[in-house]
């Protein structure tokens, strides 16, 4: 099972990015996908989620309103969209996959037993 997010860069305060992550190796079917981030000196912290059966979404506080997360299970792809940016944005972006959550909402990283290689998305202000 691999992940592979893309699509980070370098954009201007109140700019969008979008990420996207390619999922490969297996169907995803009954799976949970996340988006994480990690500022330097800072530990992973959990940004947006969604059911690969359903599309449904959930959000950190600090991103909802502001970040889209969505799914197309046809090209096994997870897409973070990304408007409004804040330098509190700045961070390495990973997705992840998960079997099962240990609660509902769950924002735990230890979920997760796969992760990408990360996209550094980095916000000027």
């Amino acid at each position: 099972v691999q992940l592979q997010a893309s699509g980070g860069g370098l954009v201007q305060a109140g700019g969008s990015l979008r990420l996207s992550c390619a999922a490969s190796g297996r169907t995803f079917t009954n799976y949970v996908m996340g988006w994480f981030r990690q500022a330097p000196g800072k530990e992973r912290e959990f940004v947006a989620r969604i059911t690969w059966n359903w599309g449904t979404p959930y959000y950190a506080d600090s991103v909802k309103g502001r970040f889209t997360i969505s799914r197309d299970s046809a090209k096994n792809m997870v897409y973070l969209q990304m408007n409004s940016l804040t330098f509190e944005d700045t961070a390495v972006y990973y997705c992840a996959a998960a079997r099962a959550l240990r609660s509902d909402d769950s924002r735990d990283p230890r979920d997760y037993y796969v992760w990408g290689q990360g996209t550094q998305v980095t916000v000027s202000s």
